[in-house]
């Protein structure tokens, strides 16, 4: 690729400086300058004649680059027609002066003005837009796009509320310092501040997202995580009413997370086979597990509730539960039958604004984790259990039985076997360290 020759770029800087270019952004200015000048060499055009810039966009378009970088685009070769081509010794003669004429007309009418890229108090409504539409589209979990929009309203509020498109590595790398210094994150809070700005720069802002110079990302510290004890668990779910008590017994029994269990259908539990299956588990990932035998009764005893609660929502013409994604557009009348009904459905149904129409939603997650809270603290269990605590200790448990790790991988749903070796920290090692022959086993 060309380089501006010193000269050039001597003369490109003043320009900036007196169109008022924020000295952070000028560096994209002669990044544009560069590709203009390169690309009418490339194709042997005069950099001077404005008409060749539509060519050089329609490149950038097909090149998927965003309205916002064309835009900005625009400006910095409009910079340049302005101030350098219409003095450039292109031709000593009366065509050339009207052609630089022309020229200068037609670009200071180009569709970007400066004054709307403000250094504060931008709207960024169409940031958070945006992210909403490239999180539904690569099927990320909900609670990612939660997540997220709060660690891009952060950076607004750290920003003043600059505008996107003038966001630059240099703001990624003070944003993250002052978490660090100032707030003194954890690790993984400081991980996952910096996964969103990835996620903004690449896939909303259309902006290439550089090595952070200066800023270390945080390294991950191994997390030992809390476990109870059998007679703990049997403490915390006595203390519990129902339903969060069965709830509570299926976190443990089965190693839910505590929205696998809450997302559970009636057509999950399969009683003949003793099977229950997790539909969309983290990760977008379906696992089948054992459903636990002293647990039958329970669960027989829940369907019929539902059963119960069904009959009466049909009675008063609800609309039905909430269905994933648009299958109910696809089986209009799923939504009202009985395999498609919440485990754990919700107390109250749920009006939906649009349509004027109430559908039953499942028992709300912090519902469960205020029981849960209330229950530890009733116990006096001195420990700080949650509701994945439970999953937690499912998984000790069985490592503690003598369970090979691989099936208890498979049995969480972990993609990385890295993940489930965390469990090895909680429960007491009986391995042998002692380095003894085989032949030698026979003389014990």
């Amino acid at each position: 690729m060309l380089t501006i020759d010193s000269v050039l770029a001597k003369k490109y800087e003043i320009l900036l400086v007196q169109e008022g270019i924020p000295i952070n952004q000028r560096c994209y200015f002669y990044k544009w300058l560069r590709y203009y000048l390169d690309y009418c060499d490339k194709y042997q055009l005069e950099p001077s004649e404005q008409q060749n810039f539509s060519f050089f966009d329609k490149k950038l378009h097909s090149k998927n680059q965003s309205e916002a970088q064309r835009q900005q685009a625009k400006c910095a070769i409009a910079i340049y027609y302005r101030g350098i081509a219409s003095k450039q010794q292109i031709k000593e003669d009366t065509a050339a002066l009207n052609l630089r004429k022309t020229c200068h007309d037609n670009v200071s009418n180009l569709p970007l003005n400066l004054n709307t890229l403000k250094l504060t108090g931008a709207n960024w409504v169409w940031v958070y837009d945006s992210l909403s539409t490239a999180i539904k589209v690569r099927h990320y979990s909900p609670k990612t796009l939660q997540a997220y929009k709060v660690w891009i309203r952060k950076l607004q509020a750290f920003t003043k509320s600059k505008d996107a498109n003038l966001l630059t590595m240099d703001d990624v790398k003070h944003f993250l310092s002052y978490l660090a210094v100032e707030k003194k994150v954890a690790s993984s809070t400081q991980n996952q501040a910096f996964n969103a700005l990835l996620f903004l720069f690449k896939h909303v802002l259309n902006k290439e997202f550089e090595k952070v110079e200066g800023v270390v990302r945080a390294k991950r510290k191994t997390y030992i995580p809390v476990v109870l004890s059998r007679d703990e668990v049997n403490r915390v779910t006595c203390s519990l009413d129902y339903p969060y008590d069965l709830v509570t017994k299926l976190l443990y029994g089965c190693g839910l997370r505590l929205f696998e269990c809450l997302k559970l259908r009636i057509q999950d539990l399969n009683f003949d086979m003793k099977v229950l299956t997790i539909h969309d588990g983290k990760g977008q990932k379906d696992r089948t597990l054992p459903m636990p035998i002293i647990l039958l009764s329970e669960l027989k005893a829940q369907c019929a509730k539902v059963m119960q609660v069904h009959q009466e929502d049909l009675a008063t013409g609800y609309a039905g539960t909430f269905l994933p994604n648009a299958l109910g557009e696809k089986y209009r009348n799923a939504s009202k039958e009985l395999v498609w009904q919440w485990l754990f459905p919700a107390k109250t149904l749920t009006l939906i604004p649009e349509t004027k129409e109430y559908r039953r939603y499942h028992l709300h997650e912090s519902h469960v984790q205020k029981a849960i809270k209330q229950a530890v603290q009733k116990s006096q269990i001195l420990k700080r259990a949650s509701a994945h605590t439970f999953r937690h200790s499912f998984a000790s448990h069985l490592l503690q039985a003598n369970y090979d790790i691989r099936t208890i991988q498979e049995l969480l749903g972990h993609s990385d076997l890295k993940t489930t070796m965390i469990y090895t920290h909680t429960v007491q090692s009986v391995t042998i360290k002692q380095a003894k022959s085989p032949l030698d086993f026979d003389q014990e």
